[in-house]
């Protein structure tokens, strides 16, 4: 089952990436842009066929290795 983990920033946390393309997009004509938050995702492939054991072990390894808790959130969604 494919599952997929979205980090990002936690609210109030200092996005220099994020800052970048906003100006980029701005010098491009966006003007409508008023701001730019930039995560990243994370697409893991797990020997399973039960969604909710996909979810638990997707969890586990956002928990102990692939985001920062103190700075970052992140949501897990299973691709069916």
């Amino acid at each position: 089952m494919k599952v997929a983990v979205n980090i990002h920033l936690k609210k109030g946390v200092l996005d220099p990436q994020g800052k970048a393309v906003l100006n980029a997009l701005n010098s491009l004509g966006f003007d409508e842009v008023k701001d730019v938050r930039v995560g990243k995702q994370i697409l893991i492939d797990i020997d399973t066929n039960n969604k909710e054991e996909a979810i638990k072990k997707a969890k586990k390894m956002a928990d102990e290795l692939l985001a920062n808790p103190v700075i970052e959130n992140y949501e897990i969604e299973v691709k069916e």
